[in-house]
């Protein structure tokens, strides 16, 4: 398979979506850019972790990694508490290492949708990214004001927020992740 998108994907085009995507839209050897090395989700009021995974080791062989995974491994289904809904705001830290090469323009677009409906979207930029580098991006996002019947709705309808996570380097698609989300009383 190609290295590059099933389609043209740019970030213009992803903002513009409504609804999850059906598939992912590049593969997974379009990324040879960055390797995550651990990912944490924290109720930013608290600093409670509510997910957090990390990998053994930081060191990573650029010329032996294994890009022909499946689509099994770009997807993600989170279990929250139901508190997690009233949050105000919720920072992400991920962890990253850099190619070689280096990396300039690295973006990053999270869009969140509810039955598909969307709720809410992130837009970072992450800029040059230090030749063989090993980064920290921390994120807050400012969580979208849910009144007690949506809030209660969401936690009725498990799997039914979902969310895509779009990486660009240069504008060009390098990454596409998807996430389920349940909430829990």
């Amino acid at each position: 398979m190609s290295r590059r998108a099933v389609v043209d994907v740019t970030p213009d085009a992803v903002l513009k979506f409504n609804k999850p995507t059906e598939k992912f839209l590049c593969p997974v050897s379009a990324n040879t850019f960055i390797e995550f090395l651990e990912f944490r989700i924290r109720d930013v009021e608290s600093n409670r972790a509510m997910f957090e995974v990390k990998r053994p080791s930081h060191e990573i062989d650029w010329n032996a990694r294994d890009l022909s995974g499946s689509d099994e491994l770009r997807k993600i289904s989170y279990t929250f508490p139901a508190e997690f809904l009233s949050y105000k705001a919720i920072g992400t830290t991920l962890v990253f290492a850099v190619c070689p090469a280096g990396i300039k323009n690295f973006r990053m677009i999270e869009r969140h949708y509810f039955k598909n409906r969307l709720i809410k979207s992130f837009d970072f930029t992450f800029g040059f990214c230090i030749p063989g580098s090993v980064n920290t991006w921390e994120s807050v996002y400012t969580m979208p004001p849910l009144d007690s019947d949506q809030i209660q709705e969401m936690i009725d309808s498990p799997d039914q927020t979902m969310s895509d996570s779009f990486y660009f380097v240069d504008d060009e698609l390098i990454m596409h992740n998807k996430a389920s989300y349940r909430y829990s009383t």
